[in-house]
């Protein structure tokens, strides 16, 4: 990789060990993991030593740490080094804009990663089957899923590096938790024919659930008594001299479902991931609602459609780095050239202006 022979960028989040010490020089230490590959074999991984040294320097590295000064290497490590297609000529779709029926995924996008690729060939493989079929694309987006915050930025951004997913990339990472996966993906999963009849059966039921002890939690007040306020002392929270909202009660950090159960006499028998949920939404509600606001001003921004065809250029108004940045990526709505590297807020006063006067971009 040093000598010149590698030229790729390596993986940012799983460097081999002498990008570790180029990188670290600082460091004194690295930990390595030795993991048993598997119940019915000898062989052990080495976890954080990947790498693209020559085979007789590996063994004469390894058998220079403590404890393998006389292992045997089975496959050695190896670096690879693939090619990938610029993301940017991709549709949210996964279809390249330039080669109708033609869907990109995985590495091949410019990504890393088991479930990177997993996701994306969730995405493509379903917009295959439902262009063969004639009906709409199924397009996820940013505050809907982690896999639309992934795909957004696989085609708004471009890579320079292999690309991997972090729930600190997302902007709505408040909203999109494991908790809610199913609330805010088996409705688009049922749109297009993956959720079976029982399934949804069951997830409307829960949803039922959800909004019912929404409301009993809301309107259940509890009288201050000894019991309540030998609870609330107990847990460091403090007591009350008149009645109090269960929900109120939820809402502080010391407390929660399990705690107050003695104290709520006509809680239902609803499942755990039930109550989880609410708690959540509840605890969270204020900073919940505040980014909801958000995702319907994205939303609203998504709406606005760009011609397919314009000329940013001829647009005057725009920055030449704003031009110059639409012209390559061409993105297909505004909400999209908002997230553009080089775009400015003042770009897309601009960009809505322009559209404003032209109430019918796709004729043009």
């Amino acid at each position: 990789m040093y000598s010149g022979k590698i030229e790729g960028v390596g993986p940012r989040y799983c460097p081999s060990i002498e990008d570790k010490i180029v990188r670290f020089a600082d460091k004194k230490r690295h930990q390595l993991f030795i993991e048993p590959c598997g119940l019915d074999t000898e062989e052990m991984y080495l976890q954080g030593m990947s790498s693209s040294l020559p085979e007789d320097v590996q063994l004469a590295f390894y058998r220079s740490i403590p404890g393998l000064e006389h292992v045997e290497i089975m496959r050695s490590a190896y670096a690879i080094e693939y090619d990938c297609v610029d993301p940017l000529q991709m549709e949210p779709t996964l279809e390249f804009q330039d080669i109708p029926g033609l869907y990109g995924a995985g590495q091949f996008n410019g990504s890393s990663g088991y479930e990177e690729a997993a996701a994306q060939g969730l995405v493509a493989g379903i917009n295959a089957a439902l262009k063969v079929q004639g009906r709409e694309p199924m397009v996820l987006d940013r505050a809907g899923s982690y896999i639309g915050t992934l795909v957004d930025d696989l085609i708004t951004k471009g890579v320079t590096d292999p690309y991997r997913m972090m729930t600190s990339r997302s902007e709505y990472r408040l909203v999109l938790r494991q908790d809610n996966a199913d609330e805010r993906l088996t409705p688009t999963g049922r749109e297009i024919g993956l959720i079976s009849d029982d399934r949804w059966q069951r997830f409307q039921l829960k949803q039922q659930q959800k909004a019912e002890e929404m409301i009993r939690a809301e309107k259940t007040v509890l009288a201050p008594s000894e019991a309540l306020n030998q609870l609330l002392v107990s847990h460091e929270t403090s007591p009350v001299t008149s009645g109090v909202r269960l929900a109120d009660l939820i809402r502080r950090p010391e407390l929660n479902y399990d705690i107050l159960t003695p104290v709520d006499g006509n809680r239902p028998d609803l499942p755990a991931a039930v109550f989880e949920n609410v708690e959540i939404e509840i605890k969270y509600q204020g900073y919940i609602k505040r980014q909801k606001a958000d995702i319907a001003e994205m939303r609203r921004l998504e709406e606005r459609r760009l011609p397919t065809h314009v000329d940013y250029r001829q647009i005057v108004g725009l920055r030449t780095e704003a031009q110059e940045k639409l012209e390559k990526v061409k993105p297909a709505n505004v909400g999209q050239a908002s997230r553009i590297s080089g775009v400015s807020p003042a770009d897309i006063s601009v960009l809505l202006i322009w559209l404003s006067r032209n109430r019918e971009p796709e004729k043009q």
